[in-house]
C-alpha cells in the first residue's frame, strides 16, 4: 500500500463531535501538524469525513 501525508490545516474549533474525534483519531491534535499512513480504505474513509479541514499528499 501507498502512504499518505495528512496535514491538518483548519482549526476543529466550532467543528461538530464527530469531526472532532474523527481528526482524534488520525492522529492530529494541532494545526499544521502531520501524521503519515498507509493508504488503507479505513484511513481514506475517515480522510474524506474531514476533507475541509486537513490537506493529504502523497508520501
Amino acid at each position: 500500500m501507498s502512504k499518505i501525508k495528512i496535514t491538518q490545516v483548519k482549526s476543529i474549533i466550532d467543528r461538530p463531535q464527530r469531526q472532532k474525534d474523527t481528526i482524534k483519531a488520525l492522529g492530529l491534535s494541532k494545526m499544521h501538524q502531520s501524521v503519515v499512513h498507509e493508504a488503507t480504505p479505513q484511513i481514506l474513509g475517515m480522510v474524506q469525513k474531514v476533507k475541509h479541514l486537513v490537506k493529504v499528499e502523497e508520501a
